[in-house]
């Protein structure tokens, strides 16, 4: 799962982060902590909520939409500093849904832990897909 993305060398000779970071892959389990090693590369610091929500957010296409969806993931550095992230599916459908998990519940804990560490959230619904993204 190599990210689509490669440094950019200007006539200086020093490497400069692409614009984004984009992995096209399966949505499985294994591929998560790929993704956030590719992160972590990309974004060239300590990146924890940025790790968090790309992980919190394939994880919710394996769980609602089904392990092996093919989805794309994009990481790219705002104007202003901050991070946005971008995770598209082919499901229009299955759309996001912020809970309150009890402390007995085996899930529903993704979009809290999200909306709690991004500045804010949203979806954007397409004919053939859906992109949920944050930006941080």
């Amino acid at each position: 799962m190599p990210p689509h993305s490669t440094p950019d060398t200007p006539t200086g000779g020093r490497p400069v982060n692409p614009p984004h970071l984009d992995a096209n892959l399966l949505a499985v389990p294994k591929a998560v902590p790929e993704l956030r090693h590719a992160v972590r590369e990309y974004l060239g610091d300590p990146c924890r909520e940025v790790q968090l929500c790309v992980s919190e957010l394939v994880a919710n296409v394996i769980r609602h939409v089904g392990e092996g969806t093919p989805v794309r993931v994009r990481v790219s550095r705002r104007e202003d500093g901050g991070t946005r992230i971008e995770v598209t599916d082919p499901d229009p459908r299955a759309l996001p849904v912020l809970l309150h998990a009890t402390d007995t519940d085996e899930g529903g804990r993704g979009l809290v832990l999200l909306d709690a560490v991004a500045l804010r959230w949203g979806v954007e619904q397409g004919a053939t897909g859906k992109t949920v993204w944050c930006e941080l």
